[in-house]
This record gives structure tokens, C-alpha cells and sequence, in this order.
């Protein structure tokens, strides 16, 4: 099986002599990757800090630009795509986010339940503002 070009990370090596005239060089593909991740940061501010959009659409963009930024990283830095020699790094980036998922998901659970259980009774709050 021959590999298609959309096997390929940016600034991989090419398959064929055929396609290597048409292949940016690493300082280009990195620089791109750069400005790339450049702009979507700027728009991240400019989300944030901007009043021209629906208030609660804000959280959602920023998390579809987070997204986009982890896209840009894991492709243009970090060379990760759909091709079999990545298959053992997107496995391990699989499970470096499942593993922080549970944790994030644990404490949250942890912290609420403390919350829940440590509280005083309502009533007893409520003798102690009387006094």
C-alpha cells in the first residue's frame, strides 16, 4: 500500500521523488504552524475581551479555538497523523487525555461530595445567625 498524502504530517518527508519539489521546508512549516497558532491565540483575546458577541456563545468559541490550537500543535509541531508510524503516539495521547479526564472528573466528584457531607445542617446555620 502506498501512502496518500493526507498521511502525512506538514514538513514530513515525502513518499515519492515525484512530490518533493512541492514540499515546503521545515523552517516554512514550522514558521506557518507559528503564525497559525499566533492568530488563533489573538483571537482567543479578542473573544474574550470583546463585546460584540452573544455573552454566553464566548465560552463556547474559546472552547472551539482551544480545540483548533491543540489540532495546530499535535500537526504542525508535533507531526501526529493518520498514518500507521503515529499509530503508538496517538494511543499514548489517548490516554494521557483519559487519564486527566478522570482525574479532573474524580476531584470534582471528591470536592462536591465534601460539599455536600461537610456542610452543617441548614438549621443549625440558621441558630447560629439568630444569636
Amino acid at each position: 500500500m502506498s501512502e496518500t498524502r493526507f498521511d502525512r504530517a506538514p514538513g514530513d518527508i515525502p513518499v515519492s521523488a515525484e512530490m518533493e519539489g512541492k514540499t515546503l521546508s521545515d523552517v516554512g512549516i514550522y514558521t506557518l504552524g507559528l503564525v497559525l497558532a499566533v492568530v488563533l491565540t489573538a483571537i482567543s483575546f479578542w473573544v474574550a475581551n470583546t463585546s460584540l458577541l452573544w455573552s454566553p456563545g464566548v465560552l463556547l468559541g474559546l472552547a472551539v479555538l482551544a480545540v483548533a490550537q491543540m489540532g495546530i500543535h499535535l500537526v504542525f509541531f508535533l507531526h501526529m497523523t493518520t498514518g500507521p508510524d503515529s499509530t503508538n503516539n496517538v494511543l499514548a495521547l489517548a490516554l494521557g487525555i483519559l487519564i486527566v479526564l478522570l482525574v479532573a472528573a474524580g476531584s470534582i466528584f471528591i470536592m462536591a461530595n465534601l460539599n455536600e457531607n461537610m456542610m452543617p445542617p441548614p438549621d443549625l446555620m440558621d441558630m447560629q445567625l439568630q444569636h
